[in-house]
């Protein structure tokens, strides 16, 4: 999978992403309760797409929300619904670009298949966490729904989502281990900056 095919793909979606969505705010809240998410924090959505995920963190009064997408279609849509002097949204890869600040929580929300190197994108992402920071990959249905979603149009932009013990492996090489789910609603682990 390369780069410039995850672009053009998510380029072509993102006219119609926001009709298209679904999404349960009960399992959102969930999530955004196991990433700790609250008052006076500064968060990095990675893969933000449009921002689908940017009302839910105002809503909790976080300080600063900086959105990050590798596709410039649905970062034009983000900025343009996004105002907000407290919110940024930036057109990059998270992997290669410095934001110019750390933060103190990151969420990776229905994005994980979409890169190629889970292991590297987690060391990347731990390095940007403030200390006690919370990191969380987390997608709004079950890991079997994901991967059979994947399966189709989107198989070539796509891997196969990681078991969630498989990841929480990966996340413990550089953060401690807060939240293992995967069930037949959601997806969810989280780790801590010690």
């Amino acid at each position: 999978m390369d780069k410039k095919s995850v672009i053009e793909f998510f380029n072509r979606l993102a006219p119609q992403w926001d009709s298209d969505m679904i999404r349960s705010d009960e399992i959102i809240n969930i999530i955004l309760d196991n990433a700790m998410i609250g008052e006076s924090q500064d968060v990095l959505d990675v893969a933000c797409g449009t921002g689908v995920l940017i009302p839910d963190y105002l809503a909790r009064k976080v300080s600063s929300v900086t959105g990050i997408d590798i596709s410039p279609e649905m970062v034009e849509i983000a900025k343009k619904k996004f105002p907000e002097e407290n919110v940024r949204i930036i057109c990059a890869d998270v992997e290669e670009t410095d934001p110019g600040m750390l933060f103190d929580r990151i969420v990776v929300y229905n994005a994980l298949p979409h890169f190629p190197e889970p292991e590297r994108l987690v060391s990347r992402l731990s390095e940007l966490l403030k200390s006690g920071g919370v990191l969380t990959v987390a997608h709004g249905m079950s890991a079997e729904k994901i991967n059979n979603h994947h399966s189709g149009t989107a198989s070539a932009v796509s891997m196969r989502l990681l078991d969630a013990e498989e990841l929480a492996m990966i996340f413990s090489k550089h953060l401690k281990v807060m939240t293992v789910i995967s069930d037949d609603r959601m997806y969810q682990v989280a780790g801590m900056k010690v």
